[in-house]
């Protein structure tokens, strides 16, 4: 057993895996349906064939009329016009509307020839077979116009748009069925450790539930990825290194991964491939590493779990999205907030601290080591203390990222 050597800047850190995915790229792109498109990332510019609408068409409930004929028209004073027909959505009206003659249109149906406006239902009466017009119209109204949403020849998503359920509905208006997207990266989940039962089992004895498998998997597929954890992986070279070798895009690895006696995934990746980085100046998250093996990312996560979600949130978390088409950026929205008590930290580390906020007044969380999972449950987020500062006195102002 050894401690670290020397640990370099989450900057550092930072920097090569920068390097790293700027060589790598996204994966490959595919084609999906209309079904499985939202969440996904486009791979290219969708531009539109098509006008939407591509007829004149009715707003509202109504008559289609010349605007001419409805001039000086009001209660006291009401226009008589003779009703030629009807017009419904899909249903158009064959004939021209002439004048002191209308249509009666519903919401949606193709404007009849002839016609400029349409006169809302609760602007008129009636007369045996006539329409009174109760009130004067200007042409154009209650119209939507030929392209009025979108227009042939327009850009209507644009490259590297994560597709929202609305985006589906555009992209089935102007008739496109099947998009091409970003590829989602495969990422194996390795956890290890003899001291580990299976996700979903009671704690016994002196063994502990896996927790880091699952939460893992929950974060690969909120950042694109596609979670491949099939159990366990025994602290035996062998088994860790058959599991390094998995077909996948990205490796992350949970236990093993440190300086102790059965930490064996970093000699591994060393042995095998290249141990980039091993040790970063962070807390929690100092024994993180990173690396390369057959051609693929592998990212080495501490056993500890408030450890393990830093390390993934500020590495791992950031080359699955690239690897999937989407930007690198947390995924967290931020807000600022004033500290109610000091906040401390040593020159030269950075520090991840998880947060209560309450009425804009922020606080750490109590019982908050590396192992207490909770911690983050309880927190409304968490504050990042960069090495170069020594913290924040109470009263001071910070950007607090928000797990919500």
């Amino acid at each position: 057993m050894r401690g670290f050597v020397e640990k370099v800047s989450v900057e550092a850190a930072k920097n090569w895996l920068h390097g790293e995915l700027e060589k790598l790229g996204p994966v490959a792109s595919e084609e999906v349906s209309l079904d499985a498109m939202a969440g996904r990332v486009l791979a290219v510019d969708v531009v539109s064939e098509v006008n939407v609408p591509e007829f004149e068409r009715a707003m509202m409930d109504g008559f289609a009329v010349r605007a001419s004929d409805t001039e000086g028209a009001s209660p006291q004073s009401p226009v008589p016009l003779d009703v030629l027909g009807d017009a419904f959505p899909g249903q158009a009206f064959q004939g021209k509307v002439t004048v002191g003659k209308c249509v009666r249109a519903m919401t949606g149906s193709s404007l009849p020839a002839g016609a400029d406006a349409v006169l809302p239902v609760e602007q008129t009466g009636a007369d045996g077979k006539r329409v009174l017009a109760q009130q004067s119209i200007t042409a154009g109204k209650n119209i939507g116009h030929v392209g009025e949403d979108i227009r042939a020849g327009e850009v209507v998503l644009r490259t590297g748009r994560v597709l929202r359920p609305q985006d589906v509905g555009v992209l089935s208006s102007i008739g496109v069925g099947r998009v091409s997207v970003a590829g989602r990266p495969r990422v194996r989940i390795v956890v290890t450790g003899d001291e580990l039962l299976p996700a979903g089992a009671k704690p016994q004895a002196d063994r502990i539930v896996d927790s880091n498998g699952p939460m893992l998997a929950a974060l690969v597929s909120r950042d694109g990825g596609v979670p491949l954890h099939p159990g366990i992986v025994p602290d035996n070279r062998d088994a860790i290194l058959a599991a390094l070798r998995d077909d996948a895009e990205v490796i992350l690895v949970s236990g093993g991964t440190s300086v102790g006696q059965e930490d064996h995934v970093p000699t591994l990746l060393d042995e095998h491939g290249e141990l980039a980085i091993h040790g970063v100046a962070m807390r929690p998250a100092s024994p993180v590493g990173m690396g390369r093996l057959d051609g693929r990312l592998v990212f080495l996560l501490p056993g500890n779990p408030v450890a393990c979600l830093c390390g993934y949130d500020f590495f791992a978390g950031a080359a699955i999205r690239a690897r999937g088409g989407r930007a690198t950026a947390w995924p967290y929205r931020t807000v600022r907030a004033t500290l109610s008590a000091n906040l401390k930290s040593p020159a030269g580390r950075l520090d991840y601290i998880r947060m209560f906020v309450k009425q804009g007044r922020a606080e750490p969380v109590p019982k908050s080591g590396a192992s207490v999972l909770s911690s983050t449950t309880r927190a409304d987020g968490f504050v990042v203390i960069p090495a170069e500062c020594e913290g924040y006195e109470a009263g001071a102002e910070i950007e607090l990222f928000l797990y919500d």
